[in-house]
């Protein structure tokens, strides 16, 4: 019989959950969320049940990552049935904390990325970075896994993330997972959920015109393959792409041609009406 699931909304409660865990010499798996869960986060969380002995979820809406109110204000929330999800995989413990837990007192620090946030996400939404830092070391600091688990769909966000580990010097492995997709290959979001059914239908043409792109590496130069991107997805009314870049895959910066040495990443977001998606493949 599976032991029931712990939830608890404090900081000092994981404290005390955690140095007995640890005390016992289990290892701690982390998988930070804002609820809204699908598959992909519950992939993230079965890794970690597999790997590690000891299992926490966090679910809290960042409101410092947030430079749209709006986006914010209109972020899916659905606590209960994210709970019964995560009772369905066995998860250890739930961490859902108030903002007052998480910032008593406001946040001010700064982080410096260099050009890591300087392109694509952090290009187009200011400060977004700085607030994903803040509450991810935030809850590092408070759980203090032996492993966290973001998925790979937030590419940018990880290389961020695995920056700020080495910044401050976390004893934490970051591990990144694959991305989990609908059977029509749209990347499972949490923003999913808000797109109207026309925006939903429209929404797969994304990740199949970057699986096509990936066959063209021979035929196109780097630039008319960002041109032929945005140009076929901009085809369908429904959509409208906001950058489309090929990327080295540690550094994230634009790649000048195919004979780039290092890998290459194509990241794309796209509105699909007034929600934004985001996605990326590897091309090498």
């Amino acid at each position: 019989m599976s032991k029931m699931i712990e939830i608890t909304s404090t900081v000092s409660e994981v404290r005390q959950t955690i140095a007995d865990k640890k005390a016992e010499g289990k290892r701690i798996g982390f998988v930070p969320t804002m609820g809204a869960l699908h598959q992909g986060h519950l992939s993230l969380v079965q890794q970690s049940i597999r790997e590690m002995d000891f299992t926490v979820v966090s679910i809290f809406v960042n409101p410092t990552q947030f430079n749209d109110k709006n986006d914010l204000k209109n972020y899916p929330r659905m606590q209960e049935k994210d709970i019964e999800l995560l009772k369905s995989v066995r998860t250890n413990l739930v961490f859902k904390p108030t903002e007052q837990e998480i910032y008593p007192e406001p946040d001010t620090r700064v982080f410096d990325f260099g050009m890591l946030n300087k392109v694509m996400e952090g290009k187009f939404r200011p400060g977004h970075f700085n607030g994903v830092a803040q509450v991810v070391s935030r809850l590092f600091e408070v759980v203090e896994p032996h492993r966290a688990y973001f998925g790979q769909k937030d590419f940018q966000q990880l290389a961020i993330i695995r920056a700020m580990v080495k910044m401050l010097g976390y004893k934490v492995e970051i591990i990144g997972c694959p991305i989990v997709r609908e059977p029509d290959g749209l990347a499972m979001s949490s923003r999913n959920l808000l797109l109207t059914p026309e925006h939903r239908k429209s929404a797969p043409l994304i990740y199949k015109t970057l699986s096509e792109a990936r066959n063209k590496i021979g035929e196109l130069s780097v630039k008319k393959m960002i041109r032929w991107v945005e140009e076929t997805i901009n085809s369908d009314s429904h959509l409208r792409v906001e950058y489309f870049e090929l990327v080295d895959s540690e550094t994230l910066q634009p790649i000048g041609s195919w004979g780039h040495n290092g890998g290459i990443v194509g990241c794309i977001a796209v509105w699909a009406g007034n929600i934004r998606l985001i996605d990326n493949v590897t091309f090498k």
